[in-house]
């Protein structure tokens, strides 16, 4: 069942969205060659906690940090601890807040130092798979809208979306429904009604989109080995234009 959000809900979602956002900020401003992602984990951690939030990824099905960091190959839940970062990484920050009942959930990747053309190519597709997403939200549209959007941009530039990991809907539980698939055909799947509210978030492959599980049955890597980014931002759908709650201001 979808749960459709008051004004009101959509409020207090945005509150929470407001601080994954800031965390982001503060994250990007401290990622650097040779700090460790358990370093991170723990700024993020402090951040979200002394403005009020709580981070919604620790404990979730025992997972044991605040944030996932995912370096290079790694697709997504990459757990943080030891790993220094280095000069030529690429590096997902996946994170969520619950703040006033309600969770917001976002993820940038960022190119630490100097990376190759292919891998800012990566990036900058995989941005813009999420912002055609987005505008994909929209009343009377549909979730498939979506995942083509995604799909048709990626592959377009010769990038490959990642199937087995969807988006997902949002609310006072971090995951709801509706899965939000980043591959589909226009015009299928659930009808977008205004009120709810989506985490929209494309992984998108340099090679591949098969996936693979670690030793530690949390962190997805490319079955290839090839490098992979990922962008997210949770989104309510309007009345009128898409309202992207974890958007960054200035």
């Amino acid at each position: 069942m979808i749960e459709i959000k008051t004004g009101r809900e959509i409020a207090l979602m945005a509150e929470a969205g407001q601080l994954v956002a800031a965390t982001l900020a503060m994250l990007r401003q401290h990622l650097a060659a040779g700090i460790t992602t358990g370093e991170l984990d723990e700024l993020a951690e402090q951040f979200i906690r002394q403005r009020g939030g709580e981070p919604s990824f620790k404990g979730l099905r025992g997972y044991p940090a605040s944030i996932c960091v995912s370096v290079n190959e790694e697709v997504v839940h990459g757990i943080p601890g030891r790993r220094k970062i280095a000069e030529g990484d690429l590096v997902s920050i996946d994170l969520g807040v619950r703040m006033n009942g309600f969770h917001g959930d976002a993820a940038i990747t960022v190119a630490v130092g100097r990376v190759s053309r292919q891998d800012r190519e990566l990036l900058q597709v995989t941005e813009q798979c999420l912002l055609k997403a987005i505008d994909e939200a929209r009343p009377g549209r549909r979730l498939g809208d979506i995942g083509h959007a995604v799909q048709s941009w990626a592959e377009r530039h010769g990038f490959s979306v990642v199937r087995s990991l969807v988006g997902h809907g949002i609310g006072r539980d971090l995951h709801e429904e509706p899965q939000v698939p980043n591959f589909g055909r226009p015009g299928t799947g659930a009808e977008l009604k205004p009120g709810m509210t989506l985490a929209i978030e494309p992984m998108i492959n340099a090679g591949t989109h098969k996936v693979s599980i670690l030793r530690d049955n949390w962190t997805v890597v490319t079955a290839d080995r090839r490098r992979s980014a990922h962008f997210e931002h949770t989104v309510a759908v309007t009345e009128n234009d898409p309202l992207v709650l974890t958007g960054f201001s200035d």
